[in-house]
C-alpha cells in the first residue's frame, strides 16, 4: 500500500490530501485542513450585532451568504419580528449575485486549468466585477458589507438603482450566451436532452466534451445523496436519494462531529453524509437538463460541472422576476418591537443556500450577548473527513481513481473553500 501527500492549491485557502493506494488505485484519502481563525470562539461574549460585521469576513468569496445567514439567525431570536417584502427581495438579490460571480470564477479559474486549458482570468473576473457592482448598488459596497440588519436593510433603494441592476443582469446574460453557451437561455435549463448542449458553441460545451473525451464523465461519483437545507423564493428545501426526492428536512438531525486529523468538523444528517451545492439544488428542483445528465452519469464530475454552470442563467432570470416585484414604497427597515439588548435565554437559526451549498448559522443569546455561536458551512458537508468504513462525500468521489490528477478534479468539482470549512 503506497501513500502520497498532495497539497491542494488554487482554492480558497489550502488543504492537504493524504492518498493511500492499493492495486494502483486510490483506496482512501485523508483530508486535512490545518488552519482556523476560530470565528465561533471570537463571537462568544460579543454583542449580537457585532456578528453582522465579523461573520461576512469568514470568507472572501461568500461574505454575503454569511451576512444573510447571520441576520436570519438573529431575527429568529425575536418574537414576531417583521421584515418587509422589499427587504427580503433585496437580500435575496444580493445573495443570487454572489452565487453567480462565484460560479464564473470556479468555472474559469478552477475547472478550465484542470482540463489542460489556459486559465482565462478575464472571463472569470469581468462578469464577477459586474455582479460585484450589482451587489454594491443595492448594499452600498462589496465585498464585506453589513447592509442587512435585524429588521430589514439599510438601503432605501432608488428607481435609478433598480434600472442599473437590471442592466447589469442583461449584460451578464449576454456574456453568458457569448462565451459559455450560444443557446436560447430562456429555454436552456428546461431542455431535457444534454446531447443538445454539444451541438452549441461555447466554453461549457468544450469543457463537457473534454470531460467525456478523457473518460471522466463517470468519475467522481459519491453516495448519490443530496440535501438542500436553505430555502428562498427559488430554492426548495429537501433531500433526495438518487432520484427519490423527499420534502422533509429537519434541522435537529444535522450534527457536527470533531475530527482527529483535521481542524474541520464533519457534518451528517441522520448519521449519513449528504452532498450539498448546485447539483443537489437541481436534483431537488428537478431541473430537466440536470435530471438528464444525472440519469446518464449520476453524481459525477460531469453532472457537477453542468449543474453549477447552469445555475447562472436560472438565477439571473429569477432575479429579473424578483426585481419586478419590488415595491419601492415599502419600508426598507422595520424597527423590532423588542430590544436586542433585552433578549436572554433565546436561540435562533439562519439557513441559506450559498454558492457551495447549504450554510447554517445558529446563535444563543444570554443577557443581550452571544452565549454560543455555531457555523456549519457547505464545504463541511462535502469535504467531511470520514473513515474507510464510511468515507465522506468527496472522499468517496476520489476512492477508486487511478491517479492524483483525476482525484484533484473530483475534489475540486465540489468547489473547495478551506477557510469556510474551518472558519
Amino acid at each position: 500500500m503506497a501513500s502520497e501527500i498532495e497539497i491542494i492549491e488554487k482554492i480558497e485557502g489550502e488543504a492537504k490530501l493524504n492518498f493511500s493506494f492499493k492495486d494502483k488505485k486510490i483506496d482512501f484519502v485523508d483530508i486535512e485542513f490545518f488552519s482556523s481563525r476560530g470565528v465561533e470562539h471570537i463571537l462568544k461574549g460579543k454583542h449580537p450585532l457585532d456578528a453582522l460585521v465579523i461573520n461576512p469576513r469568514v470568507c472572501g468569496i461568500c461574505g454575503q451568504a454569511h451576512l444573510i445567514a447571520t441576520v436570519q439567525a438573529l431575527e429568529n431570536c425575536f418574537d414576531g419580528i417583521q421584515v418587509s417584502q422589499k427587504a427580503k427581495i433585496l437580500r435575496e438579490l444580493t445573495l443570487n449575485f454572489e452565487l453567480i460571480q462565484n460560479h464564473f470564477k470556479w468555472f474559469y479559474l478552477t475547472i478550465y486549468p484542470l482540463l489542460g486549458k489556459k486559465q482565462d482570468i478575464k472571463k472569470a473576473i469581468y462578469p464577477s466585477q459586474i455582479m460585484g457592482k450589482a451587489i454594491a448598488t443595492l448594499a452600498g459596497q462589496y465585498p464585506h458589507n453589513s447592509y442587512a440588519i435585524v429588521g430589514g436593510v439599510t438601503n432605501k433603494v432608488l428607481s435609478t438603482e433598480i434600472i442599473k441592476v437590471e442592466n447589469y443582469i442583461d449584460e451578464i446574460l449576454k456574456i453568458y450566451k457569448d462565451i459559455i453557451i450560444d443557446f436560447n437561455l430562456e429555454n436552456f435549463t428546461s431542455c431535457n436532452n444534454i446531447k443538445k448542449i454539444f451541438s452549441h458553441k461555447g466554453d461549457l460545451s468544450e469543457v463537457l466534451k473534454q470531460v467525456k473525451k478523457n473518460g471522466w464523465h463517470n468519475y467522481g461519483k459519491s453516495y448519490d445523496r443530496f440535501l438542500v437545507a436553505g430555502q428562498s423564493s427559488y430554492f426548495k428545501r429537501g433531500r433526495s436519494i438518487k432520484t427519490n426526492r423527499q420534502a422533509s428536512m429537519n434541522f435537529k438531525y444535522i450534527q457536527e462531529f470533531e475530527n482527529q486529523t483535521s481542524l474541520a468538523k464533519d457534518v451528517k444528517y441522520r448519521n449519513k453524509y449528504y452532498e450539498v451545492g448546485p447539483l443537489s439544488r437541481a436534483m431537488i428542483l428537478k431541473t430537466p437538463l440536470i435530471k438528464d445528465a444525472h440519469r446518464q452519469f449520476q453524481d459525477s464530475i460531469f453532472s457537477r460541472i453542468l449543474a453549477r454552470v447552469c445555475e447562472i442563467p436560472q438565477l439571473l432570470f429569477h432575479s429579473k422576476e424578483l426585481i419586478s416585484k419590488i415595491d419601492l414604497a415599502q419600508p426598507s427597515y422595520i424597527k423590532p418591537s423588542q430590544d436586542i439588548n433585552d433578549l436572554s435565554g433565546v436561540s435562533g437559526i439562519g439557513c441559506i443556500e450559498a454558492a457551495r451549498g447549504s450554510l447554517i448559522h445558529k446563535v444563543e443569546l444570554q443577557f443581550g450577548l452571544i452565549k454560543d455561536y455555531q457555523i456549519i458551512t457547505p464545504t463541511q458537508w462535502n469535504l467531511s473527513n470520514g473513515t474507510k468504513e464510511m468515507p465522506g462525500i468527496s472522499q468517496k468521489a476520489m476512492i477508486g481513481l487511478k491517479d492524483k490528477q483525476t482525484a484533484e478534479l473530483a475534489f475540486k468539482s465540489f468547489d473547495v473553500c478551506s477557510v469556510c470549512t474551518t472558519h
